[in-house]
């Protein structure tokens, strides 16, 4: 028996609808994702190369902040173009790539490939 693949990419995301999509792009490119709901799941999920992550999620910014520091992982969030405390904070804290919602639908496919 052959030991599970670790995933090349977490992400981590509450809304429904754009978890919905993710994982259907996943599935569509055959990517090797593990989906997380809770920010605090990061510390117990085993690591990977990258982390996707909805930046207006609560406790999201600091959970991302802490698995990069750990894992030394890209991270990329996602955040509503509108919001943009969190953006500077986000861009402040060393978080790799903070792209608006709408930009990160159209490079969905890109940010699900490793390599």
């Amino acid at each position: 028996m052959t030991e599970p693949q670790t995933p090349a990419v977490i992400v981590l995301v509450r809304d429904l609808m754009f978890a919905s999509r993710i994982a259907a792009t996943a599935r569509a490119q055959g990517a090797n994702i593990t989906m997380i709901r809770e920010p605090e799941k990061l510390t117990t999920t085993p690591p990977a190369l990258r982390l996707i992550v909805d930046l207006n999620q609560d406790r999201a910014l600091p959970a991302a902040i802490e698995w990069k520091r750990t894992t030394g992982g890209e991270v990329v969030g996602f955040v509503s173009h509108v919001d943009a405390d969190t953006i500077a904070a986000a861009r402040a804290a060393g978080i790799d790539h903070v792209i608006p919602r709408s930009r990160f639908v159209q490079i969905l496919p890109d940010l699900l490939r490793i390599g």
